[in-house]
């Protein structure tokens, strides 16, 4: 099989070609293309990869092209993983919205909306050539904000377009752990949007033992979730809330903590990619011994501010693995060779959630076969998460709108209806900081 990898010049993507290496079975991916932008990008990851596959006799053959129709034609699979502005892109998302007293991270709040507003049109110009070029392709979507970015691409591939975050599965393999559970026997009863759900169950044997976590101070109080977010407050929710709900919970200490900070998320990963892409340009530099140390610092400070904040900590060793190349590598092999499996991913709702309608991309849990990811039939939410989810599900309609008609005043609109940004006028002063900065959103007249 044939993997396109989109945005193949970016640091993740060893962690991709990690998980392949893996695996040896019929059917396997045996080649992977990467395209990019970025030629000395692309070169130093290549690099990378190919000391990885150093020693391994059936590794997936590795091409590189900046031509992106040339790197689609003949795909199985597309992954989709783009960075719109590269992180000089995220850090200004930061800075704008910290100016402005809101958040600016790169999913959520005001630097989400600014992510999505000039990624948008670009997945959408992917979606369009891979209906073309590869009309039998399945594209597994990464880029982020992951939701609103597959719910964009879905309007052009239908179902054929499935998004992934490894936030879900870590946050039910630490949960599981904490209960003394296999992770790869216990279903989670996740639901919610990318980056804005909560666990409301654990059934091992067809046993709940959430409740039985939940009543455990101690225990609950173990795990990072239960250091963010404090055990008083997710006993009162009666779930544990993805890592990302922090930023809605305790907004202000947030802003205030990414304020306070030395340099923000972006401005960090800005400097040490730079700084691991220099160093790839020596050619004696030991290419996979420089991403593995680089990829350890970039694991150990996620969420750094957060937990400053909430007085969790460091992360423990266990959370340092990442994630999202295993969810990426299992929904192939379920589609490609038919493996049946549930998976927690990011797809269209049908009639899951009966608060949204049909074609609002969700994530949930999903039975996945040759014929896609089907959604699972979840309880409805409280009404404090439905408000929430409907909410934000709006403003993406919005920033939807806004891509597709090159409104301005539909730019604000989103910013203004946000959560997080509560405020009309900021949500112009946005809009026009935003733009001042960023040339791929000068399409809002």
């Amino acid at each position: 099989m044939k993997l396109t990898i989109l945005g193949g010049g970016g640091f993740r993507v060893p962690l991709v070609y990690g998980a392949l290496l893996q695996d040896h079975a019929e059917g396997r991916v045996t080649h992977v293309v990467l395209h990019d932008l970025d030629s000395a990008r692309l070169s130093a990851v290549t690099r990378v990869l190919a000391e990885q596959a150093a020693g391994v006799p059936d590794a997936p053959e590795v091409t590189a092209t900046t031509d992106l129709d040339e790197a689609l034609r003949g795909a199985d699979f597309v992954f989709s993983a783009i960075r719109v502005g590269g992180l000089e892109g995220r850090a200004n998302d930061e800075r704008v919205a910290l100016a402005e007293g809101v958040l600016g991270q790169e999913t959520v709040g005001a630097g989400g909306i600014a992510y999505g507003l000039r990624t948008v049109p670009v997945a959408v110009d992917i979606a369009r050539r891979v209906a073309r070029l590869a009309p039998d392709a399945w594209v597994i979507n990464f880029t982020n904000p992951a939701g609103l970015v597959t719910e964009a691409m879905s309007r052009h591939l239908g179902d054929r377009v499935i998004g992934i975050c490894d936030s879900p599965v870590g946050l039910g393999r630490r949960i599981a752990r904490v209960l003394g559970a296999n992770p790869n026997e216990a279903w989670i009863d996740y639901v919610g949007l990318n980056h804005l759900g909560w666990v409301r169950g654990l059934r091992v044997a067809g046993r709940d033992e959430l409740p039985r976590l939940l009543a455990d101070p101690d225990l609950l109080g173990s795990f990072e979730e239960g250091k963010l977010f404090g055990v008083d407050w997710l006993r009162s929710l009666g779930a544990i809330p993805n890592e990302y709900l922090h930023y809605y919970y305790f907004n202000r200490e947030a802003v205030r903590a990414y304020q306070q900070a030395e340099k923000t998320r972006g401005a960090f990963l800005h400097e040490q990619q730079a700084r691991f892409y220099a160093e790839m340009s020596n050619p004696d530099a030991p290419a996979w011994k420089v991403w593995d140390q680089t990829r350890a610092e970039r694991e150990a400070t996620y969420m750094a501010e957060n937990r400053e904040s909430a007085g969790a900590g460091e992360r423990d060793e266990d959370d340092l693995s990442g994630g999202y190349e295993k969810v990426a590598l299992a929904l192939m092999r379920a589609i490609a060779r038919d493996e049946r499996t549930t998976l927690i991913l990011n797809v269209r709702n049908q009639r899951t959630l009966s608060v949204l309608d049909t074609d609002a991309v969700i994530e949930v849990p999903c039975l996945v076969d040759a014929n896609g990811a089907h959604p699972v039939t979840v309880d409805p939410l409280p009404g404090h998460a439905t408000g929430l989810v409907c909410a934000v599900k709006a403003v993406e309609r919005e920033v939807l709108a806004a891509a597709d008609s090159g409104s301005r005043t539909t730019a604000v609109k989103a910013f203004a209806l946000h959560p997080l940004v509560d405020s009309v006028n900021v949500a112009r002063r946005l809009v026009d900081g935003y733009t001042a900065v960023h040339p791929g959103l000068a399409y809002l007249k």
